[in-house]
């Protein structure tokens, strides 16, 4: 099969094709479909499925680009595989279909199928729990909503919280007082909150206890009234501690429960508290369960392969576990 798309203004194509026509080799890559560039003509031939999907792709990437929005080469696979999971949709919804979210410094919007559907159930739901590997934007996506509800005021605080469990190193250790010690590991969440406002308009709204960044210890006892609260890298909080957090839940509030947990620094054998809340609150009406896989990573192109790998090693672990538990001990073989 073969097909054509023209692209008549210079100016949209070269935006197009970006640096080197990195954007067209991608495309290739990802597609399957030979791609050539004569005049202002892409040329696509290949395999039926192949050419379709690489077509669906320039069209949309053609509209655009025109209206300023900007492609790059290390988003081509992911949206490529969008276009190929739902053949109805096009390029333009994938980008532009919901409802962005704006702070005071970007516009964010969501780059996967999981990631809309994860933004939809923090707009419909109080509680939300984000469970997925790292780099699929889950505490990402939670902070932009928390910082466009607090910018809207629809809440009048937001609370950002995680476990603060050594992962190799000892806080005895760490020099300084306990806030000092404990600050690095809420280092991940003032990054992200800084992406979203700029750092004075952070640090105002800190004084004034409209954002408050704790250690999760220090939510007990607590009721928390007309905010926006994330506890992030949850698969570090005890079954105690999960469930410590979700009963401080108050009137007005949203919360949203990210992890991974596949990545816990919990002590051996000790049970991770997303798992079990997992387990016991999935199909509780008004609560939301969004999974993430390694299709809906959007950091650097290794990490999706970093993240395969790793799953993959998983599940001949588990499967070497489950075949070493059923097989006969010594007593019990037959002599």
């Amino acid at each position: 099969m073969t097909a054509e798309l023209e692209v008549p203004d210079t100016r949209v194509l070269v935006l197009l094709l970006g640096p080197q026509s990195q954007l067209l080799a991608e495309v290739a890559r990802h597609s399957g479909a030979e791609i050539s560039l004569r005049g202002n003509t892409i040329y696509l031939a290949g395999q039926v499925a192949d050419v379709s999907v690489a077509h669906r792709f320039f069209a949309g990437a053609k509209e655009l680009v025109s209206h300023g929005q900007k492609i790059g080469p290390e988003d081509v696979a992911r949206l490529l595989r969008g276009l190929r999971g739902d053949p109805q949709r096009s390029l333009v919804d994938l980008l532009s279909e919901t409802v962005l979210i704006k702070t005071n410094k970007r516009t964010i919007a969501p780059k996967s199928p999981a990631q809309r559907q994860y933004l939809a159930s923090i707009r419909t739901h109080d509680l939300t729990f984000g469970i997925g590997p790292a780099g699929t934007g889950k505490t990402y996506l939670a902070m932009a909503m928390a910082a466009n509800e607090l910018i809207n005021k629809r809440v009048k605080r937001i609370v950002l919280t995680r476990p603060a469990v050594e992962a190799g190193e000892k806080l005895g250790f760490l020099p300084g007082d306990l806030i000092e010690k404990i600050n690095p590991y809420l280092r991940p969440l003032y990054d992200a909150l800084h992406d979203m406002l700029d750092f004075e308009r952070v640090a105002q709204l800190q004084e004034r206890a409209q954002i408050e960044v704790a250690p999760l210890a220090f939510m007990r006892g607590r009721t928390l009234n007309d905010s926006f609260v994330i506890l992030d890298e949850a698969q570090n909080a005890t079954p105690e501690q999960m469930r410590m957090f979700l009963t401080r839940l108050g009137f007005g509030s949203k919360a949203v429960v990210t992890g991974d947990v596949t990545q816990t620094d919990l002590p051996r054998g000790a049970r991770s508290g997303l798992r079990e809340a997992r387990e016991l609150l999935s199909g509780v009406e008004g609560i939301a369960f969004c999974e993430f896989s390694d299709v809906d990573v959007v950091r650097h192109p290794l990490v999706q392969k970093i993240v395969v790998a790793y799953e993959k090693r998983d599940q001949e672990r588990d499967q070497e576990r489950d075949r070493t538990r059923g097989a006969p001990s010594d007593s019990t073989k037959p002599s």
